[in-house]
């Protein structure tokens, strides 16, 4: 949407304008904020694109998008129109009879930043009001305090930011189930499929008859394996290695070949963009019936799939072939990261005449894997992560952290993927594709200063990617390597898609997109659609996929941010629950923000917590202990004092 109004500053023919903003365009004709000059259509030189803030007071302030020094412009409440804070819109400058800053109304709301707002009820000055969630503001409820008192207290409301109605009762704030569905609501999405979708996922059945494919290539008599997590449901991707001809087979579930463009699945799955996975269960991109069952590759069945064949080189371990076709496949075996890293550190004694077949090729695989990052590594740079999972009860309440770092079975999986990933792009001149740019300089300088504080002195380099090796080799002798490797990250740009190919910096990789993960993400999806009609020179049907693949980039990218803050906002809350059970307690923690509100990541026997300071006096990463001072459970904000620092 950002792109497609700020081309209107540029001009664009009505035929130019993508499907899914022709409304948009038509009603913008329609208030006058376009003038027309020889059919191509400009916003008019009155009308400003911008995004909303607005005050407790109910105060407007309009960011312009394009770039310019002036200040926010002022939109008084009377001139917001219903706009809120974060919304995209465009506004139409008005004089300032007073003088001073120059002010704008709202014509137009292009874009909401939150359809819904979720507050949870309380009373104040004798009748129900809400309070919104987000920011503890208060609500008023356009319901009637009749019915509104029939509710419990701390009754959690969905409410439509549009009409300002109560959409859906989601529970009470004292019960722990209900977190769930507030991180759901506040980004409005759904669990369930609508009856349309179910019926049609149900339609293709539970097993896959190789009679009815004799177009595909048959691989079912290699011994396939699928490495996952330990509670995977949906199994996107299988592997196979044939050693004596280094050839590598990289089998990816056949979502296509169920998801039909623009069916009723295709409809939802485009709304969700990307699974979402919780500690206790997931909200998949698709019916259940097709991520968990027929295009999940399960072990000890057959399942179509979309398979890379890639002829390696055995000395410079580089493709040298990359053939791409539909297949049946026949997994082996289903594992998880710790059953195959048992195995790579040679623990086989409970190794089944299955385990020995696959091992024959996985263990030279390993081998050709770790050459393949050691290339690769020497033009990008890894990042020691790790990952906190939560563990809850039955009543979701908080059990347990672990930190799940990377081992060799996920290195050994990632650089199979990357191998397909990168073929599929190869393959693709236009379409959907992975991409990361480099960080600014300006960037790159923010990070050298906070890197200064820590006591590890770098120079700006042309030579980034040399540059951060360098800084990852101090933060290794300070020991402070997966921290430093945090702020590093943190001052790259994000990665998003594109139709056009633009490298990714991070990776190191010339071209690159994603194509292993159908089940669970609509660009690989869309991939998959785009190489099979290329691949079968049906050119109207790849004009047809093409048409209006730039907003559907750019939508995809925005639903990837919100899928990962319904996972990060869930976890918040459960953390907050359980320190409102804490209060005046210590926790060991570690800085990891000083700008503005100091943030600190609870370091203890569970990890992970944001916990926001209540002094300033801190530096990054520094280590110390707090107590906990609050614990606010409906805007899952954890407060604290910083009691002693464990800095020598």
């Amino acid at each position: 949407m950002k792109n497609f109004l700020l081309s209107l500053k540029e001009g664009v023919a009505q035929t130019e304008v993508p499907a899914p903003f022709l409304p948009h365009f038509q009603t913008l004709i329609q208030l006058r904020a376009l003038t027309s000059n020889n059919g191509i259509f400009e916003l008019e030189p009155s009308h400003v694109v911008g995004k909303m803030d607005v005050s407790f007071s109910g105060t407007g302030y309009l960011s312009a998008l394009e770039a310019t020094r002036s200040k926010d412009l002022i939109v008084e409440a009377s001139g917001l129109h219903g706009a809120m804070r974060g919304d995209l819109v465009v506004a139409k400058r008005v004089t300032n009879k007073r003088g001073g800053r120059a002010k704008a109304v709202v014509v137009y709301i292009a874009q909401r930043a939150f359809a819904k707002s979720i507050v949870y009820t309380k009373m104040s000055k004798g009748k129900v009001v809400g309070v919104n969630v987000k920011n503890a503001s208060i609500f008023e409820i356009t319901a009637s305090q009749k019915s509104l008192k029939q509710l419990p207290l701390g009754s959690v409301l969905k409410i439509d930011n549009i009409t300002n109605a109560i959409e859906e009762v989601l529970g009470v704030l004292d019960d722990p189930l209900v977190d769930e569905k507030i991180s759901l609501a506040l980004f409005d999405k759904k669990e369930f499929f609508s009856k349309e979708a179910e019926t049609e996922a149900k339609s293709h059945g539970d097993f896959v008859d190789k009679a009815y494919y004799p177009h595909r290539v048959d691989l079912t008599h290699l011994p396939f394996c699928t490495i996952d997590p330990v509670d995977a449901k949906d199994f996107d991707d299988a592997i196979y290695f044939d050693v004596a001809n280094y050839i590598l087979y990289v089998a990816i579930a056949d979502v296509s070949e169920y998801v039909y463009a623009m069916g009723a699945i295709d409809k939802e799955a485009i709304e969700r963009g990307f699974s979402i996975y919780f500690p206790h269960k997931s909200i998949p991109m698709l019916p259940r019936s097709l991520s968990e069952n027929i295009c999940s590759l399960k072990p000890n069945v057959d399942r179509l799939a979309y398979t890379f064949k890639i002829t390696l080189d055995p000395l410079t371990c580089k493709p040298i072939k990359e053939e791409l076709f539909e297949s049946i496949i026949h997994s082996t075996k289903r594992y998880t990261y710790e059953k195959i890293d048992l195995f790579l550190q040679g623990k086989t004694d409970d190794a089944d005449a299955a385990d020995q077949t696959i091992l024959a090729y996985l263990l030279p695989l390993h081998l050709l894997t770790q050459k393949l990052r050691d290339m690769r590594l020497e033009n990008a740079f890894s990042f020691r992560s790790s990952e906190v999972r939560m563990r809850v009860d039955a009543d979701q309440n908080l059990i347990s952290t672990t930190v799940e770092e990377e081992t060799p079975s996920h290195g050994l999986i990632e650089d199979c993927m990357l191998l397909a990933n990168k073929a599929a792009a190869k393959k693709l001149g236009f379409g959907i594709f992975r991409t990361h740019e480099s960080p600014s300089y300006e960037r790159m300088e923010m990070l050298l200063n906070d890197l200064a504080l820590i006591g590890i002195n770098a120079k700006l380099s042309s030579d980034i990617p040399k540059m951060i090796q360098g800084i990852q080799a101090k933060a290794d002798v300070l020991g402070l390597r997966e921290e430093v490797d945090k702020l590093i990250i943190k001052s790259q740009k994000k990665a998003i898609y594109e139709p056009e190919n633009k490298g990714h910096f991070g990776l190191g990789f010339d071209i690159y997109t994603h194509f292993t993960s159908p089940i669970r993400r609509y660009s690989d999806l869309t991939l998959h659609r785009l190489l099979k009609a290329k691949m079968a020179n049906d050119e109207k049907k790849l004009t047809f996929l093409l048409k209006d693949i730039a907003p559907l980039c750019e939508q995809i990218s925005a639903l990837e941010r919100e899928s990962d803050k319904v996972a990060w906002d869930y976890m918040d809350r459960k953390f907050a629950r359980y320190m409102a059970l804490h209060v005046g307690d210590n926790f060991k923690a570690i800085v990891v923000e000083t700008e503005q509100n100091p943030i600190a990541k609870l370091d203890d026997e569970l990890k992970g917590a944001r916990i926001f300071l209540l002094d300033n006096d801190v530096h990054l990463l520094q280590r110390i202990e707090v107590k906990i001072v609050e614990s606010n459970i409906a805007t899952a904000r954890i407060y604290a004092r910083v009691t002693r620092s464990f800095d020598v």
